[in-house]
């Protein structure tokens, strides 16, 4: 293993079922940097979440905001339980904080169906859903956090921020991506851009930057959609789209309605991706309903963990960590096409423990085939 590229990963695993999909990843990457090798990952667990803050009146710690300044990458489980929350009403969110901090933003929420896993729409074509939600994290509605205008107990103002820098950078990282996605499948290629330019302000003027950006882009489609329209057309048609860039507060809602479209939220991965750092989480919570009875399905966790080697393949030019990424997502793949599990929101009784020792014996025998 002295050969082998070793990484720092700075493991949050937060609340609820952060905390158990986070130790089926680890027990999982472990098979999985055994069967690949080449590289190694080197964790550092710290503490954050609302039961943290319940217990000691700090969400996140300053060492654990230090520790992910210095990661290579972090892996998060999930932060948050609703009856705990700040003074102003608000529920403890460490992780908006850390993509502000660390300037992650561009959320990376990709919706990939999966052969054997029911799928809501009863059209055919719904087994092509390949597409991915690009959130503008750090602007948008999501800007306001901390910052309203609340006046007595008659008003409250949130804002909605929108800067050219921060508009060029994620349709740059969209474009980018959509040609890349291109040239591994001809079909693919087109950015659409989701905003309510039609109404507010902010967002006619980052429009005028999307088209000004998609100019640079030649090879890619350029497209534009109305919120409302897309969340219409997400049910109607999502096998169309491919890369939608789009502001914060929309890309959660059509974020958590993609997911819905390929199983739901225990099968929906996610990335917070920056210039110089990266998180990936699984899109779900922290499921506090669930917590603790090994239902939870791991599923979007290793795929984030996926997304987490490509990134870290691709940044340093390690061949391994790809070979690995591609690894885990054949082996997620078989699992489900040879419905060898169910996970509980299918009707199952597959939970946590299940899921993973199928995927891990997968890692073990099967060889990656993309």
């Amino acid at each position: 293993m002295g050969m082998d590229k070793k990484f720092d990963i700075v493991v949050l695993p937060g609340d609820g079922i952060g905390v158990e999909v986070i130790q089926a990843c680890l027990a999982m990457l472990d098979t999985l940097q055994k069967r690949v090798g080449g590289f190694a990952l080197a964790l550092d667990h710290r503490p954050g979440g609302a039961q943290l803050y319940a217990d000691t009146g700090t969400a996140f710690p300053d060492e654990s905001m230090r520790a992910c300044e210095r990661a290579d990458a972090i892996l998060f489980g999930a932060m948050g339980l609703p009856h705990i929350r700040y003074p102003d009403g608000t529920e403890i969110a460490p992780q908006l904080d850390i993509r502000t901090h660390l300037e992650l933003y561009a959320g990376v929420r990709p919706i990939r169906a999966i052969a054997g896993v029911p799928l809501p729409l009863a059209d055919p074509r719904a087994k092509d859903i390949d597409l991915v939600i690009i959130r503008e994290q750090t602007e948008g509605w999501f800007y306001s956090r901390g910052r309203a205008d609340v006046r007595g107990d008659e008003e409250a103002y949130d804002a909605c921020k929108i800067t050219r820098k921060g508009s060029e950078r994620v349709f740059d990282f969209s474009f980018r991506l959509a040609s890349r996605r291109k040239a591994r499948n001809p079909a693919k290629g087109k950015v659409t851009c989701v905003d309510k330019a039609n109404v507010f302000t902010s967002m006619a003027f980052s429009n005028r930057i999307f088209w000004e950006r998609a100019k640079h882009f030649p090879e890619v489609a350029a497209d534009h959609c109305y919120i409302d329209a897309m969340a219409l057309n997400l049910i109607r048609k999502p096998w169309e789209y491919d890369v939608i860039p789009t502001e914060n507060q929309f890309g959660d809602i059509l974020s958590d309605l993609a997911a819905g479209l390929i199983g739901g939220m225990g099968m929906a991965p996610s990335g917070d991706i920056g210039d110089a750092h990266a998180l990936f989480q699984p899109s779900h919570g922290s499921a506090p309903d669930i917590a603790g009875q090994g239902k939870s399905n791991p599923t979007a966790m290793f795929l984030s963990a996926a997304m987490m080697l490509q990134w870290l393949g691709e940044r340093h030019d390690v061949r391994a960590c790809l070979d690995a990424a591609d690894l885990l997502e054949t082996a997620v793949d078989h699992v489900f096409a040879q419905h060898l599990v169910r996970p509980h929101e299918f009707g199952g009784g597959d939970g946590t423990a299940e899921i993973t020792r199928a995927v891990v014996d997968a890692i073990q025998h099967v060889a990656a085939d993309r």
